[in-house]
């Protein structure tokens, strides 16, 4: 596996496999790596000649008061993991060679109805910085696919929204998400939880399985629906449910009847700690 750092490095590797004709597939991240991404590794090495992995801790996208300074980062321990997996090229480049200028004044505004939803009410201006990074990456590393993991849902559908308006000519893989033993999805941020709040923590896909196989029941009532799951994470011990909702996957606004197709989208906190998760729906499955 070849590591870079610099910008130039990674354009003269990737014009080099340009020039051989080679399919390129890319897994941006943010290092701490777990199955989770090694998962969507294994995917972009079936389909691809040549895989890029990025390890980058985006400041745009950490807003004041998160957790940005203390993130975990293991790169010497991720490098490990990525050379087992067979990955091509690791780029991990600092701060200062992605934003050169410093100031970061030039951003990519995610759509706006999109990023105003779910987590983008909770963290104004998250969105950009993740679509900001995301186009610079697509840029440096020019790949004819990317993997992103289908638990985060809303960045998911926000970064598909950039690549079809913005004509990249990017294939976008969406990733099952990755789960531990008991269900909880799998984090760099679990490694937080206490151990009480980790036995409490599963319980969050449970109760969106409940609430799935409600609408496959044909249970038509979603407010409703989505009130008892807030009620029972409450009653299961979660400090506070931020969201629990029903909603269309291109839209990501809630739904107030049933359709075809629908994502069941939740964050609940435990302490200072939100776990974020989903379901999709297909009532036609």
């Amino acid at each position: 596996m070849i590591a870079v750092s610099r910008v130039q490095t990674l354009r003269e590797q990737i014009k080099q496999w340009r020039r051989d004709g080679l399919k390129i597939g890319f897994v941006p991240t943010m290092g701490n790596l777990h199955q989770g991404h090694l998962g969507l590794v294994d995917i972009a090495k079936q389909q691809a000649d040549r895989v890029v992995v990025s390890i980058f801790v985006n400041p745009l996208q950490f807003g004041e008061g998160e957790d940005f300074a203390r993130y975990p980062r293991t790169l010497d321990q991720d490098q490990i993991k990525l050379q087992s997996q067979r990955c091509d090229l690791l780029f991990c480049p600092s701060v200062e060679e992605l934003y050169p200028s410093g100031a970061i004044s030039t951003r990519v505004q995610a759509d706006p109805e999109l990023a105003a939803l779910w987590e983008g009410a909770a963290r104004p201006g998250h969105f950009d910085g993740v679509c900001t990074v995301v186009a610079k990456l697509f840029n440096l590393v020019q790949p004819d696919l990317a993997i992103f993991g289908q638990k985060d849902f809303q960045q998911w559908t926000i970064i598909k929204r950039m690549v079809v308006e913005l004509n990249w000519p990017v294939e976008l893989v969406k990733a099952p998400i990755a789960r531990d033993q008991d269900g909880l999805a799998l984090s760099s941020r679990n490694q937080y939880l206490s151990v009480d709040q980790r036995q409490i923590a599963p319980k969050l896909y449970v109760v969106l399985q409940d609430a799935a196989m409600a609408c496959f029941s044909g249970n038509a009532d979603l407010s409703s629906l989505c009130q008892t799951g807030v009620n029972q994470l409450l009653s299961l011990g979660f400090d506070q449910v931020d969201y629990f909702s029903i909603v269309d996957p291109t839209s990501l606004k809630p739904l107030t009847q049933l359709q075809d197709s629908m994502t069941l989208i939740a964050v609940a906190r435990l302490g200072g700690i939100r776990l974020l998760d989903n379901i999709e729906i297909n009532l036609k499955s």
